[in-house]
């Protein structure tokens, strides 16, 4: 038979647990976000896409798509995005970028699946090797 010590340092253990489950869960995720993505396949029209090649936050993985619903112009691109994610993960947002003076800017507002209250701002850039890069904040919150 236990000793009780033991039952009375397991139930404090257990009641402290149990008290920090709730702060753990209300804690809002966010933070700075930094991802890198290619876009080997963007045809500057409406409906193509560049692939993300890395990302800080498990929302969004290698592999997933970003897709412009609109055309780019000759030295600019404004239009809606989504980033899918999969089936019943995407997240919606806009990009506005003039291409001779980036950075630009994409912002996201919502989604679904694990895009659910997904917020982020991201100054948008592009490096010397041609690889395309986010950095910004973002957040999961109502």
């Amino acid at each position: 038979m236990p000793s009780k010590r033991i039952v009375n340092a397991t139930a404090a253990a257990i009641l402290l647990l149990a008290g920090l489950a709730p702060v753990a869960a209300a804690s809002p995720r966010s933070g700075d976000l930094h991802i890198t993505k290619e876009c080997s396949e963007y045809t500057f029209e409406a409906g193509s896409f560049c692939t993300f090649a890395s990302s800080n936050i498990k929302a969004i993985e290698r592999g997933d798509r970003i897709v412009y619903a609109e055309d780019a112009g000759p030295g600019s691109l404004d239009t809606d995005v989504v980033i899918v994610g999969g089936p019943g993960n995407i997240a919606t947002g806009h990009c506005t970028l003039v291409f001779a003076s980036l950075p630009g800017r994409c912002t996201f507002y919502g989604g679904t699946g694990r895009f659910t209250h997904f917020r982020a701002s991201v100054a948008v850039s592009v490096d010397e090797y041609g690889t395309w890069h986010w950095d910004g904040t973002y957040s999961f919150r109502p």
